[in-house]
């Protein structure tokens, strides 16, 4: 509950507004039946991307919103002869090997998800395609027994 008129102002972490973004649009898009699981499992994955490439995403998201908003955070520091960290128009290729090698293995996750897809789907029509050879021959069986008798 807000208090009207009060003094209090809380300040949003820098990042957080990236996180609930990235989080909000995966939830629109796949509409899961439990959000809370699902916004377990989504921040389970990025943490799991952030910690094998050393990107992470809503770090450089807040220095890009910092960058558009104010154009604080890739000035040069009294002392410092160089920014901290490069425009994106200017980044190291460390960034983009990053950048690049996560899209890759999300390309590569998709291929394998689509292939395990399609493979199931095979097995479906194949095991159906058997039923229904199945089902025929057992009607042609009956068929003929009953005849011979």
């Amino acid at each position: 509950m807000s208090i009207p008129f009060s003094n209090t102002h809380y300040r949003i972490p820098q990042g957080f507004g990236n996180l609930l973004e990235g989080l909000t649009r995966e939830i629109l898009r796949e509409q899961p039946d439990n959000i809370p699981a699902f916004a377990a499992a989504y921040f389970e994955n990025l943490l799991e991307k952030r910690e094998k490439t050393n990107f992470d995403p809503a770090e450089w998201g807040a220095k890009v919103d910092d960058r558009f908003y104010n154009n604080h955070a890739f000035k040069v520091q009294p002392g410092d002869t160089e920014p901290k960290e490069a425009p994106p128009e200017k980044c190291a290729p460390e960034k983009e090997t990053s950048q690049e090698t996560v899209k890759e293995q999300e390309t590569q996750e998709e291929a394998n998800t689509e292939e395990e897809e399609t493979a199931a789907a095979a097995v479906k029509i194949q095991a159906a395609f058997r039923g229904h050879k199945a089902r025929k021959e057992m009607k042609k069986m009956k068929e003929n027994g009953t005849e011979e008798q």
